[in-house]
């Protein structure tokens, strides 16, 4: 597994992030072929109480000789609360994924802790799961430059449990939250990953959810199944059209007559640097993942 990146070199997609449970080797052996953005090796809700440490051997046996594919592999680790906590940071010092995955954030001390506990090669993800978390997802990116938080990802099944909102497949009741969140990430740089939905046979049902979640301005999904992939991929990649667009906008501010402007005519549109700012990062992005032009 590969040291994390800075900031400055986080142009990465992370359209489809597929959770993965540590005890099943034969999911584990398969992650390595699909086309996954991302893998979250779960050591936590998908795996028994009594099945804890074979996950964790099962994770070591698959992780150490492997060379990582084009994925971002991430552990998502049990929580501070559970006599499992110490023996998974072990394997995450031991193994050095990408990121570190910790359920239930809801204070920036147990980040700051989690940080000082697995070192710095990790980068610090965080479960916005709880209303408690909610409510803090603020401070929590706040402080993610201090404590190398990087992304949130939504759990709405947990959320839904304690807030006791009943399930809706338009998810129209969560919306308020959902944005928070959002708002929160973005307001200090984070990347935010929207939640899993459970019914992986509805592809039509999971396609109109991950378009809702690029429009609300996710970065991308959490996935529970392979069969989600290809919608996910699709919904958060940037279109021919946005690419295209991109390039034009950036080629239009190159222009000598543009060099001193922070505002120019394109093809009828006035747009802004700050929009030949975003083609940039969304060039870079989508190169820095797939050294392609055009998505697949």
């Amino acid at each position: 597994m590969t040291e994390a990146l800075t900031p400055q070199e986080r142009f990465r997609l992370r359209r489809s992030l597929l959770s993965v449970p540590a005890i099943n080797a034969r999911a584990l052996e398969k992650s390595r072929t699909l086309p996954t953005d991302g893998v979250i090796f779960d050591l936590e809700d998908s795996v028994a109480e009594s099945a804890k440490q074979l996950a964790r051997d099962s994770l070591k046996q698959f992780a150490e000789g492997h060379d990582r594919p084009d994925q971002q592999w991430i552990i998502r680790i049990n929580g501070t609360d559970t006599p499992h906590h110490a023996a998974d940071l072990a394997l995450v010092r031991q193994l050095q994924p990408d990121a570190v995955l910790l359920p239930k954030a809801e204070s920036v001390e147990a980040l700051t802790q989690l940080r000082d506990r697995i070192g710095s090669r990790s980068e610090l993800w965080a479960m916005i799961e709880t209303p408690k978390a909610v409510l803090k997802a603020a401070a929590l990116a706040e402080a993610a430059e201090d404590c190398g938080l990087t992304c949130f990802v939504v759990g709405l099944n947990d959320l839904r449990k304690e807030t006791r909102i009943p399930a809706d497949p338009k998810r129209r009741t969560l919306l308020p939250l959902l944005m928070q969140v959002v708002l929160a990430a973005r307001a200090y740089g984070l990347d935010v990953i929207d939640s899993v939905s459970n019914d992986f046979r509805d592809l039509e049902a999971f396609q109109a959810e991950c378009t809702e979640g690029r429009a609300m301005g996710f970065d991308g999904k959490m996935l529970i199944h392979p069969s989600q992939i290809e919608a996910a991929n699709r919904a958060f990649a940037p279109s021919a059209e946005d690419l295209a667009e991109a390039r034009a906008i950036i080629a239009a501010f190159s222009t000598p007559e543009a060099a001193a402007l922070n505002v120019i005519n394109h093809n009828g549109r006035m747009i802004e640097r700050l929009h030949a700012e975003a083609a940039e990062r969304l060039l870079k992005t989508f190169s820095r993942t797939t050294n392609q032009d055009e998505p697949q």
